[in-house]
């Protein structure tokens, strides 16, 4: 079982990134995926969830109306649009899966993909 995250890079202040999340060795029907986010020196911290269906959807105060969560179940894979990016999203962004119900806590999440690193320039 496996998530890979991709679509990490250096982007100055006001620029846009899509990051992606594809599942393999097993299938994800049914599961929520999520992306976190942990900045140097700092917890892990919650920014977006979707469930399968994408009937149901969660943003961290922190990137809504900048961040997009969207799925491509054909493609077992999930992305997170993130535009108008500032320097305090500068991270590594990790992406995670768990049964059915979407959860900002990283705790409830079962598998984790190995990061992606975004750094954002003022």
């Amino acid at each position: 079982v496996q998530l890979q995250a991709s679509g990490g890079g250096s982007v100055q202040a006001g620029g846009s990134l899509r990051l992606s999340c594809a599942a393999s060795g097993r299938t994800f029907s049914g599961y929520a995926m999520g992306w976190f986010r942990q900045a140097p020196g700092k917890e892990r911290e919650f920014v977006a969830a979707i469930t399968w269906s994408g009937s149901s959807i969660r943003y961290a105060d922190s990137v809504k109306g900048r961040f997009t969560i969207s799925r491509d179940n054909a493609k077992n894979t999930r992305y997170l649009q993130m535009n108008s990016l500032k320097p305090e999203d500068t991270a590594v962004y990790y992406c995670a899966a768990r049964p059915v119900t979407i959860s900002p806590m990283a705790s409830e999440y079962n598998y984790w993909g190995q990061g992606t690193l975004v750094t954002v320039s003022s």
